[in-house]
């Protein structure tokens, strides 16, 4: 994947909107063909094709597309075995924005896939930074619309300027079968009549800070998918205690390596880079949540 158009910078303004509300939509930045290819690889990774999933359902060889597609959620990590996975992580028109909100050096840690079908569950209010720990509060993700996110299919809403508090308000566990098996949020200053609808065009991005709060809500269409690409990001300034340290190793020093750098430098390059995390399935709470120890720090999300 290449862009075929250059992403005009963020005025200003845009980025004071940017800081003030918690997230902005990047309309168009992937071109239709771009869409076609992600939602062509979608396919390839879920049947195998790419490379082993962990948690993966099965057999899909006598399966039709929409009958493998329609059983899962969420892969975890799709761009340790698509390159074309990988390329949308360093899109140039997501980079280019990236690097004027959070820091002219940017690295990617985590990147999920959404298949979301007809029927599929959505995810209860949360904010990206209680699973992924950044010791500057730099963290920001990119949500890649692979088809048009309605209210109907299941799309975004957030809380605007709900990251301004600075806080990671308590998670507990729920039994909405609304939403997948993460836990849920609570214990802030807003209700749902707060929230806003982000529906966005197939090929736009959603941006938003790590400690803004949202959520989604099920895919209610009769057919379809609301298929998204969700790419982490953080300023490589900072380190990144996403895991227990080692032993013998200090708190205050301690940083998760397994990165994709895509704007600017590395200030820590001579610490390497490591491949920790492994593509794996995400459960969708019908049946129970299976625990995959070896990828605990999966964030779950939208």
């Amino acid at each position: 994947m290449t862009a075929t158009q250059t992403f005009s910078a963020l005025t200003s303004q845009q980025v004071r909107d940017y800081h003030e509300n918690g997230f902005m939509v990047l309309e168009h930045a992937l071109t239709a063909d771009e869409i076609v290819q992600l939602q062509s690889e979608a396919v390839a990774i879920c049947r195998g094709d790419r490379g082993t999933l962990q948690g993966a359902l099965g057999d899909h060889t006598h399966e039709d597309d929409d009958q493998v597609m329609q059983q899962y959620l969420c892969i975890h990590f799709p761009h340790k075995i698509s390159p074309v996975a990988l390329n949308a992580i360093k899109h140039p028109n997501i980079v280019g924005p990236l690097s004027q909100v959070i820091s002219p050096d940017v690295k990617c840690m985590q990147s999920m896939l959404f298949i979301k079908a007809s029927g599929k569950p959505g995810q209860a209010w949360h904010q990206d930074e209680y699973y992924i720990p950044t010791r500057d509060r730099s963290l920001t993700g990119a949500w890649i619309a692979m088809d048009d996110a309605t209210v109907e299919n299941g799309c975004l809403w957030v809380i605007p300027g709900s990251h301004r508090h600075g806080i990671l308000w308590p998670q507990h566990d729920h039994d909405d079968r609304r939403f997948d098996c993460a836990g849920e949020a609570g214990g802030y200053p807003y209700t749902d009549d707060d929230a806003i609808a982000v529906e966005v065009k197939a090929g736009s991005v959603v941006v938003f800070n790590g400690y803004l709060l949202h959520r989604s809500l099920p895919n209610r269409a009769k057919a379809g998918y609301r298929r998204a690409l969700v790419n982490h990001y953080m300023s490589a300034q900072s380190l990144l205690p996403w895991h227990p340290p080692k032993e013998g190793q200090s708190v205050s020093t301690h940083d998760f390596r397994d990165i994709v750098m895509v704007a600017g430098t590395d200030p820590y390059a001579y610490k390497g880079i490591d491949d920790i995390t492994h593509p794996h399935v995400r459960p969708d709470g019908k049946g129970g949540c299976r625990d995959f120890s070896q990828d605990k720090q999966g964030i779950k999300d939208n």
